[in-house]
């Protein structure tokens, strides 16, 4: 039998905490406009904090599916950058304690990762879990972002309901924690935030606050979000003078705006997945956005 503990490595000074969150977000899965990541990052970046356990990466990842950076200076190797998958003590805007778990998805030992997340929240006194990240969704980026909430109880899922119906998604490291803690009786949550299919590849702040908005409603934590939601007006305002600038844009947008508001507004039955009128995909739009961009940095030459 192997130890889930084996897997991390508490810091010297853990404090003795009550209910903490722990909210928590991987690198590998899908993570449609870096909703999970920038808002993971934006934390780390505002809020002091400091390391209490990490894991061992050597166990838990493929280097050669992805591959360090490493450092060659002349003749010799000065350099590796070695990824790291933390849990970070952090307090949120009024205090509060909460976790933050960051970091690769651990490519193999699932289910000893999660009987070590296990043994973390008992460690830890961890109150609640919750996880974020971004599907992609035939939607217009001019409307609200949509979120579909899922969790281990009927009371933490809170808000509009979900678009989906029974399906079958391939698996993540996230999604597993929750299934498997669920089931011990953890409080257990996450929010995927729907972001417009033509801008899942692209870095979109404004499904970062979307997802740290349902974070504080979920929880009550409270976060500084004024520089991210700054990130999210300016990268909005660049979408809209790409969309000005080309009909055939602001065509495909005017189509998706209609098949939008006709399905909210109850006249079509089918989900927001389904498309009962032809449609640009996401991947036809996001090559009219690279197609404009690269047009006008020709004219700019």
């Amino acid at each position: 039998m192997f130890d889930p503990t084996d897997l991390y490595r508490l810091s010297g000074d853990v404090p003795e905490l009550t209910d903490p969150v722990l909210l928590y977000h991987f690198d590998g899965f899908v993570d449609a406009g870096g909703a999970g990541r920038l808002a993971v990052g934006h934390l780390l970046a505002e809020l002091e904090h400091r390391v209490v356990a990490t894991f061992d990466v050597d166990r838990l990842l493929d280097y050669r599916s992805r591959r360090p950076l490493m450092t060659f200076d002349t003749d010799r190797w000065v350099d590796c950058e070695t990824p790291e998958l933390a849990v970070h003590l952090a307090h949120d805007a009024t205090g509060t304690p909460f976790l933050l778990m960051s970091g690769p998805e651990p490519d193999r030992e699932w289910e000893l990762f999660t009987e070590a997340i296990g043994a973390l929240v008992t460690r830890l006194n961890i109150g609640k879990l919750v996880t974020v990240h971004g599907i992609p969704m035939a939607a217009p980026h001019t409307r609200p972002l949509g979120v579909t909430a899922h969790g281990t109880r009927p009371e933490l899922v809170t808000g509009p309901g979900s678009p989906f119906g029974k399906i079958q998604v391939p698996g993540s490291a996230a999604a597993l924690i929750e299934l498997r803690l669920g089931a011990r009786g953890h409080a257990a949550l996450g929010y995927a935030v729907h972001v417009p299919h033509y801008l899942a590849q692209a870095e979109y702040p404004r499904a970062a606050v979307t997802a740290l908005e349902a974070v504080t409603r979920g929880t009550g934590l409270v976060f500084p979000m004024d520089g991210l939601r700054d990130a999210a007006e300016k990268t909005t305002a660049e979408i809209e003078e790409q969309i000005v600038a080309s009909a055939e844009l602001s065509t495909a947008i005017q189509g998706l705006e209609q098949q939008y508001d006709a399905f909210t507004a109850g006249e079509e039955r089918e989900n927001l997945m389904a498309e009962t009128t032809p449609m640009p995909t996401g991947d036809e739009l996001a090559a009219q956005f690279e197609r404009f961009l690269a047009e006008r940095d020709e004219s700019d030459s």
